[in-house]
């Protein structure tokens, strides 16, 4: 199996990480929730990972929450900041883990920025929806579509600038190129832990600048008697006994990413522009342009849900449709056809271009 589809979670997970998961699940029972050695063991796992994942992304372990995925710290961190009615402001490019949760809370939401690979564009509609005045504001990283890699440092400026709080969607960033929370100064930043990071799936991560509402409420091994939610971090999100085994993977995972990020993302990139150049020369409508990751995204002459199933069939692994994300196709114009999507990771290599290259030269001479 060519593995193209890392875009939506990093596949194979390296084995570190599974030796970890499961020697936690041998090893580890409930932090928080006694003084005995496994307890202990596990309390000491957690710390492990949120400590590092402190260092990694430019913040206190305190504030590092644990999440189920990026969709779950999102949620949070929207319902802080929006009430029913509040204008927000987010990108042209949102994934449904940030349109869904502003409908669905009645946000009044603005789209600033809807052309591909021009940061002057999302700067500077920006800019005008903060002039008019919004409560919050909420942009991606990097499209999980196209591989558009915002200007947020400059978004972020402007956040500040306009006194507006705003979140960062890292769900395509966070493990392939620097995510820092005191630099940026956002309020929230949510990423998954399966996907850059190489840890499970089930897990993530919720850094944050602000003091939270919870979304969950219960037991947290902290204050028990009372019946309001502690009012410190990183309990006061964390309901509930948390993902150890996953945790514990998700630790190892980072620590991986971290060690070969700048590498990895290189390597990424250069296939990513030998893909889109392949592409182009088949004569199909690709998606490419200046400041994109690993991702490409590509329309061929039929259904890409049908070359993306026979690419499948042919061992080849990419994703096809709408990706979660009709913001963004409505933005590029896809909306009513989709993209087949190609996504590498952290093993990216010139025989897997090759070799999809090869494959879909193949399927289009029949």
């Amino acid at each position: 199996m060519i593995y193209l589809d890392h875009g939506a979670t990093s596949f194979p997970k390296p084995a570190p990480v599974a030796a970890a998961a499961a020697r936690a699940m041998k090893t580890c029972a409930n932090p928080g929730r006694g003084g005995h050695k496994p307890a202990m063991e596990a309390a000491k796992t957690v710390f492990a990972c949120r400590e590092r994942a402190g260092k990694m992304f430019d913040c206190e372990p305190e504030q590092v929450v644990f999440t189920s995925n990026c969709t779950h710290g999102l949620n949070i961190a929207i319902r802080t900041l929006v009430k029913p009615g509040d204008p927000v402001v987010i990108s042209g490019f949102e994934h449904n883990a940030v349109v869904r949760p502003l409908y669905g809370l009645g946000g009044d939401i603005r789209v600033a920025g809807r052309r591909l690979f021009d940061p002057e564009d999302t700067i500077a509609s920006f800019e005008k929806a903060l002039q008019k005045g919004v409560k919050a504001a909420v942009f991606t990283h990097i499209s999980n579509v196209f591989g558009y890699i915002l200007p947020i440092d400059e978004l972020s400026r402007l956040c500040r600038e306009y006194e507006v709080p705003f979140v960062i969607d890292a769900a395509q960033s966070a493990g392939s190129v620097p995510v820092q929370l005191q630099k940026t100064g956002a309020d929230f930043i949510a990423m998954p832990g399966h996907k850059g990071l190489l840890g499970p799936q089930g897990t993530g991560l919720l850094l944050c600048r602000r003091d939270p509402e919870p979304l969950l409420y219960g037991g947290t091994g902290s204050l028990s008697k009372s019946r309001k939610m502690p009012d410190f971090l990183p309990d006061r999100l964390e309901a509930g006994t948390v993902n150890v085994p996953g945790i514990a993977g998700l630790e190892r995972g980072m620590a991986l990413a971290q060690q070969k990020m700048a590498q990895s993302h290189a390597a990424a990139i250069r296939e990513t522009v030998r893909c889109a150049e392949g592409l182009k020369k088949m004569g199909l409508r690709v998606f490419s342009g200046e400041g994109q990751s690993g991702t490409v995204s590509f329309v061929p002459e039929g259904d890409c849900e049908a070359l993306a199933e026979r690419l499948g069939k042919a061992g080849i692994a990419v994703r096809a449709g709408l990706h979660c994300a009709p913001l963004a196709h409505e933005s590029a114009g896809t909306l009513q056809t989709g993209t087949v999507r190609v996504s590498y990771g952290h093993d990216a290599a010139p025989w897997q271009t090759e070799a999809l290259l090869t494959q879909l030269k193949t399927f289009l001479r029949r």
